[in-house]
């Protein structure tokens, strides 16, 4: 099979590694790719967002299957496009995208269906949502209703913090995705990330994964895109991962399906494990990313045949089979992520680093230049790395990063703290 493949993420390395394993693949493009993507995939200098083109380069190379892999030409109706040229996509169309495109959308279709999650309102203007914000309290949750790149949501601990969030939003921090804000009950608990691919009828459930959004160690400073992850969570116990299923996954993609949008591709639900219950805060339409390359790590089957099978309704009687050992993940990123950074910067080591029993290295901002690898972008590279113990894969990564020489990037230092935690006492 000939394959393209979308993006230019760690996530997308992390597929490109995992499709390139396939023995049915035949060749795989990326576009536009990275460093790290280039040893498996070749990079092309693709417009994305020129639909027209992406269609023309699949004529042109008989390209079988589209993996989308970043949200926004998801959003963008890239799959509905290629559909209508008659080319095989995996990922949900334009408006079934809508459930991470529109959080509004979202909320409104928990409602309906009786999806657990927080209480909500959805406002236009900064008056009517600062009076809501001041009859509820704080704490209280802000979000831009549109994609605003992992950054649209502010936990407000005080007043003063949702004033800001409101007033930041309406006057344009986002964009056109701050022309709308949702205003929802702050969910106290455990935050976990849960995968189900779907085929519009039929949903089966991925490995369970623990993201660490925020940009420094004990969990603080602002929210990221994502800092590392590790899968699976203890805390997503057999039971815990039926109600998820029952009570959340499924109501949506029959809800979907109702609604005339049937759901095809990978449903990112974030969840809160709260005292009554999971509770649903969040979702996205594609891998999430750093916990797709932990899901890629432990994920023993070949994925190609499970993107086909999700594209042509076929989930009903496929299973995937997973490796029991845990993976983790540590995002190093550009000092001053997620803020302003420097773009340029050289990074050495990756080679050695990489000889570490069990670990991968995954690329996420990086371009070569004059064979040294460049920083690209403000997450840069994955260290990944699976063992025996959450523990195990900890030291491994942590000891791949002590061998990577680049001044300028940073990490946290305490991926899967609350799992190892747990390893200890148990």
């Amino acid at each position: 099979m000939n394959i393209l493949l979308i993006g230019s993420g760690g996530r997308e390395h992390a597929l490109a590694w995992k499709i390139a394993a396939s023995p049915l693949l035949t060749k795989l493009w990326c576009a536009p790719g990275n460093a790290g993507i280039a040893r498996e995939a070749e990079c092309v200098a693709l417009d994305v967002t020129d639909h027209s083109a992406v269609i023309e380069f699949c004529r042109r190379n008989a390209v079988d299957l589209v993996v989308v892999g970043p949200e926004i030409p998801l959003a963008a109706g890239i799959v509905d496009d290629l559909a209508a040229a008659g080319i095989k996509a995996f990922g949900p169309s334009k408006s079934a995208a809508q459930l991470e495109g529109s959080k509004g959308f979202t909320k409104d279709l928990c409602r309906e269906f009786n999806i657990p999650t927080g209480a909500y309102r959805r406002f236009d203007n900064a008056n009517d949502a600062l009076a809501y914000v001041w009859a509820q309290g704080a704490p209280i949750v802000v979000k831009a209703d549109g994609l605003a790149a992992g950054k649209g949501v502010v936990v407000a601990k005080t007043l003063a913090e949702a004033e800001a969030a409101i007033a930041m939003m309406f006057e344009g921090a986002f964009g056109s995705a701050g022309t709308e804000v949702v205003i929802e009950d702050f969910l106290s608990g455990r935050e976990i990330s849960f995968f189900a691919l779907c085929d519009g009828e039929t949903a089966i459930p991925l490995a369970s994964a623990q993201d660490h959004k925020r940009v420094f160690d004990h969990d603080e400073g602002p929210n990221t895109g994502g800092m590392g992850a590790y899968s699976p969570t203890p805390f997503v116990t057999p039971e815990i991962h039926d109600q998820i299923m029952a009570r959340i996954i499924l109501p949506t993609v029959a809800g979907m399906k109702q609604r005339g949008m049937p759901f095809r591709g990978v449903l990112y639900a974030g969840v809160m494990l709260t005292e009554q219950g999971p509770r649903l805060f969040e979702y996205n339409v594609r891998f999430g990313d750093p916990e797709c390359q932990v899901l890629m790590l432990r994920m023993m089957s070949d994925i190609v045949p499970a993107f086909l099978a999700a594209c042509d309704g076929q989930l009903k009687n496929f299973d995937l089979r997973w490796f029991p050992d845990p993976a983790l993940t540590v995002v190093m990123a550009a000092k001053g992520y997620p803020g302003d950074y420097k773009k340029g910067t050289r990074i050495d080591g990756l080679d050695e680093a990489a000889q570490i029993e069990g670990v991968e290295i995954f690329h996420a901002g990086t371009v070569e230049k004059d064979g040294a690898i460049l920083a690209n972008g403000g997450r840069v590279l994955n260290i990944c790395a699976s063992g025996k113990t959450v523990t195990e894969a900890k030291q491994r990564a942590y000891e791949a990063i002590d061998r990577i020489k680049w001044s300028d990037g940073f990490c946290r230092r305490d991926i899967a703290w609350q799992a190892v935690e747990a390893e200890k006492s148990g």
